[in-house]
């Protein structure tokens, strides 16, 4: 069988002749025949080339990976039971899923506290993420969750400025980092500055610190879609022009006489690419501290579905550099721009990573040495997945990454507000009712409790407080019915696998497995023996940071 849906798919635009008899190694149709117009990737490629590597239309759209992986966290299952309660009291009328808590602690100080172990990992400069900002920044802020602005943002906006090379002002970056500042509640959330190779060179995440006042920055050297620097779309060819001058990547040559001659014509836009970082111990160690003298609070590292000597140099390194998180992104994810058989034909799919990271991160720990608090990232969507993330890489996981699913609300929320002011709400929607506050069953109280100051909630962002909203209910009872009122009391135990496979790529037990010798003890009568096996000890605290040449060796 194939894992993989080659040369058509709804995100390339393209399909097959017959989609019912194809050849499953390259997806061509069995009988390719001569008056066929090109319907599939190969067909369409023969008339738009290297534009056909990538999902479209640019700029609307967010896209994931359909490759269906060997194991993933669908063979994993949450274990539930019907005894006693850790982290309150073992009493009915206490134990409901109202009282569990959900708030997690990040950084070695512990000091970014979040409502939702929630981390959207990095939204950048592609028209989707500019677009949807105000849902996505104020959603967070109000829901007290942490949000990273993406790499190439200051090299992207044509109306930054810049003095010996560094950025002095950039209207854009400003303006999406007080968006989240102007909303956040009570201290609980951060905004994370993130760089790559561009924004290094320019000190984009200096300026941030000295000018506006972010605590947390984010060094990056990659993520889950993809394995090349990032890339965005130019339908401008004078936009373009200024990238190439500011060092980026710009295909085709915008300069080129030919090619500004066919431009509007033969095709109407510009690939604009960033560099790939080369990472060295050394350099990742002294950038760590730059950041940090120039004022850094919270230091974090996101890398992508490398092969595994990698992941195993970014928890190493974090350790050595005392770094606060590390997201670890796995493959098939995406949100704006990544070539379409990249993002799922290329690195290690999250499950799989997501099983490395705690096994790298627990020989670092069982050693006595600093491990970051950790990040999990690639697929998820919904409070299951982040109960099995969180319990798969217990105690060190601390929160999931997610940007698909809130820019999904985001992107709803705004639509159908749109929807009702014109008076045109969608038919299937309209059963719910044609105001705001009878659409948006949350929309009341989010003007309640954030708008009381004359400001008015974005609707996007009542679409991602919603969301939110949702996902922290459905933790809850999920927790409830594992009998764990806190994230911190999530062990490895509070899940099983429901494949041999599964079991052997994470190392959580099988389910015919799960609780044998406790389940013997029980049918021997043998209660109290039985509970001593059940009983999880809270996880012990990570230990503190070595220090210099020590932490090395």
């Amino acid at each position: 069988m194939s894992f993989s849906k080659p040369n058509a798919s709804a995100a390339t635009r393209t399909k097959n002749r017959t989609p019912n008899d194809r050849t499953s190694a390259s997806g061509m149709c069995s009988v390719c025949v001569d008056d066929c117009p090109g319907l599939c990737e190969i067909g369409k490629s023969a008339f738009r080339a290297s534009e056909n590597l990538y999902p479209q239309p640019f700029g609307t759209i967010t896209a994931g990976a359909d490759k269906q992986y060997p194991v993933d966290f669908s063979h994993l299952n949450i274990m539930g039971t019907a005894v006693g309660a850790v982290g309150i009291e073992a009493d009915s009328d206490k134990a409901i899923f109202e009282n569990v808590n959900v708030e997690t602690r990040l950084g070695k100080d512990k000091g970014i506290k979040l409502k939702l172990p929630i981390m959207i990992p990095g939204l950048g400069s592609t028209k989707v993420a500019k677009t949807h900002w105000d849902g996505i920044a104020v959603g967070s802020a109000i829901s007290g969750t942490a949000l990273t602005m993406g790499e190439n943002v200051g090299g992207m906006d044509v109306n930054s400025q810049f003095k010996n090379g560094k950025i002095t002002h950039c209207p854009d970056i400003e303006y999406r980092v007080k968006t989240f500042q102007n909303w956040q509640q009570d201290g609980y959330g951060t905004i994370v500055l993130q760089e790559n190779v561009e924004d290094s060179r320019l000190g984009v995440v200096e300026y941030g610190i000295s000018k506006l006042g972010v605590q947390a920055v984010e060094l990056k050297w990659g993520q889950g879609a993809k394995d090349i620097g990032g890339e965005v779309k130019i339908d401008n060819i004078e936009k373009a022009r200024i990238l190439r001058d500011r060092g980026y990547i710009v295909l085709p040559d915008p300069y080129d006489n030919t090619v500004a001659a066919l431009f509007g014509k033969a095709f109407k836009e510009f690939e604009r690419h960033s560099r790939v970082g080369m990472v060295t111990e050394e350099g990742f160690v002294n950038r760590v501290n730059e950041v940090r003298r120039a004022g850094a609070k919270y230091v974090f590292l996101k890398t992508g579905a490398y092969r595994p000597a990698d992941l195993a140099r970014a928890v190493r390194y974090c350790s050595i550099a005392g770094v606060d998180v590390l997201t670890v992104d796995g493959a098939g994810g995406g949100t704006g721009m990544s070539p379409w058989h990249m993002m799922n034909e290329w690195g290690i799919p999250t499950l799989y990573i997501a099983s490395l990271t705690y096994n790298y991160v627990h020989k670092l720990a069982s050693k006595g040495q600093y491990v970051p608090d950790i990040i999990l990232a690639g697929g998820f969507a919904f409070e299951d997945d982040i109960f099995k993330a969180m319990a798969l890489g217990a105690p060190y996981v601390k929160a999931v990454g997610m940007a698909r699913p809130p820019l999904c609300a985001a992107h709803v929320g705004k639509l159908v507000a749109e929807q009702i002011k014109n008076n045109a709400v969608d038919k299937t929607i309209e059963s719910y009712g044609k105001t705001m506050e009878e659409v948006f069953v949350l929309a009341s109280r989010a003007k309640r409790l954030f708008g009381s100051d004359g400001r008015e909630v974005p609707p996007g962002a009542i679409g991602v407080y919603s969301y939110y909203q949702r996902l922290s209910q459905g933790l809850r009872q999920l927790m409830c019915g594992a009998r764990k009122f806190a994230l911190e009391y999530l062990t490895r135990d509070d899940i099983v696998s429901l494949t041999r496979e599964a079991a052997e790529v994470t190392g959580i037990k099988y389910i015919m497995e799960a609780d044998s010798e406790a389940a013997e003890q029980i049918l021997a009568g043998k209660e109290q023996a039985a509970a001593k096996i059940m009983v999880k000890a809270k996880p012990k605290a990570t230990p503190k940071p070595k220090t210099g040449s020590k932490a090395k060796k």
